[in-house]
């Protein structure tokens, strides 16, 4: 009989309606739980709750969560066949993408997922996203961090979240999902990773990254106060393939004091779909000269994670740049120039 261990960490799957709106419900999940095992279905695995206290908003997940959660199943990962993480849609993928880094070599699959519509309500998206995650943490071969959601299993640090209000509320714009999920679940063997050779958990540190999205008549100005000694690495969200505008010369002076400060400059793109290849247009020359890395086709939330990820490593400059540009855990497709 295979085993899964379920991890919840708040979000709307588990939320039941009181006066204020939806709020966590200590006790409803863990009965709608008992419901779904008490039908005994020969492809339901069995699965324990490992419910954490207090259940939280994904908004209010960060850094201390991702580690709890790694923890745990480094802590259990010999007793179980799989895991998944329930968890809140907002910083799912997020989550997912941190979980990547730090769960290095996985053998098993760790599948998050949650929903749209609480499991309370009678009409949701809940019960399946919970069942088929079970599912798939329990008999499919997928030994690394997945997100599942309305129909599609997804790489983890692939998935970004689309849509606020439909229930097909993730997409994978740079890689195909791992599985399409009908009547059946057609895994994409060729697409998925192979296993590694055990887990290996590398814990994140507490580090200073920021994100910077680039907008018409952006004033650069007002982000010369982050550009300190303490600014470990930044995230830029650029235009097309990775291009800025700078027309009055002042980015270059926050790239410059980037450069001296040894912050690790990394340029991915706003749009949906595609790869930022900074130095193509005459714009991203500046970023090229001034030392900043492509992100080319990594989500923001994978590059986010990734730095944390490199820079907790101990890792010096150099190397974070040369690793954020490297394959590490399926997160970018390096393109053939």
């Amino acid at each position: 009989m295979k085993r899964v261990c379920i991890i919840y960490t708040g979000g709307t799957i588990g939320m039941a309606r009181t006066d204020s709106g939806y709020a966590p419900d200590e006790d409803y999940l863990r009965a709608a739980l008992a419901d779904i095992a008490s039908q005994a279905a020969p492809e339901l695995p069995v699965f324990d709750l490992i419910q954490y206290d207090p259940l939280l908003d994904s908004s209010n997940v960060a850094l201390d969560e991702w580690i709890a959660v790694a923890r745990d199943i480094k802590s259990n990962y010999d007793a179980y066949d799989g895991f998944v993480i329930l968890h809140g849609t907002d910083t799912m993928a997020y989550t997912a993408s941190a979980l990547s880094f730090m769960l290095d070599g996985l053998t098993k699959p760790v599948v998050l997922t949650g929903s749209q519509i609480p499991l309370a309500e009678l009409r949701n998206d809940a019960r399946d996203n919970l069942i088929t995650a079970l599912i798939i943490a329990g008999h499919c071969d997928v030994p690394e961090v997945c997100l599942y959601f309305g129909g599609f299993l997804y790489r983890g640090n692939r998935a970004t979240k689309v849509s606020a209000d439909d229930l097909v509320a993730f997409d994978s714009p740079n890689y195909p999902p791992l599985a399409h999920v009908g009547i059946r679940i057609a895994l994409d063997e060729k697409r998925i990773r192979p296993a590694g050779s055990g887990l290996r958990l590398v814990e994140f540190g507490e580090q200073q990254i920021a994100v910077l999205k680039i907008f018409p008549g952006i004033q650069f100005e007002v982000f010369e106060n982050i550009m300190t000694e303490h600014l470990k690495g930044i995230v830029i969200e650029a235009f097309g393939a990775g291009n800025i505008p700078d027309r009055q010369g002042t980015m270059q002076k926050l790239l410059t004091r980037a450069r001296d400060n040894d912050t690790v400059v990394v340029v991915c793109t706003q749009c949906l779909k595609g790869t930022a290849i900074i130095g193509e247009y005459e714009v991203s020359e500046e970023l090229a000269r001034a030392g900043a890395v492509n992100g080319y086709d990594m989500t923001v939330e994978a590059a986010v994670t990734k730095l944390y990820y490199l820079l907790s490593l101990g890792c010096g400059t150099d190397r974070v740049k040369q690793l954020m540009t490297e394959n590490l855990r399926g997160e970018l497709t390096i393109p053939i120039l």
